[in-house]
């Protein structure tokens, strides 16, 4: 059985591809730094420590300025 169930974490990130991309972001993060947020974790991988702090509210998906212009998109 996989946790959290991929319908909780649907119902805190809107779509399937930005939900992997910011838990490989935050497993990447986890990796390198040793930096945990939540207390105690059910799962030993990062990616799956990830998707926790995601269903907890703990990591959350920030909607970027559509005004900001990133150096990579000129």
């Amino acid at each position: 059985m996989l946790y959290p169930s991929v319908d909780s974490l649907k119902k805190k990130v809107d779509s399937k591809y930005s939900l992997v991309t910011i838990a490989s972001k935050r497993a990447r993060q986890m990796q390198e730094e040793k930096n945990m947020r939540l207390v105690k974790y059910v799962s030993d991988k990062n990616v799956g420590k990830a998707l926790e702090e995601i269903a907890t509210g703990v990591l959350i998906n920030e909607v970027a300025d559509k005004n900001v212009v990133y150096e990579d998109e000129v």
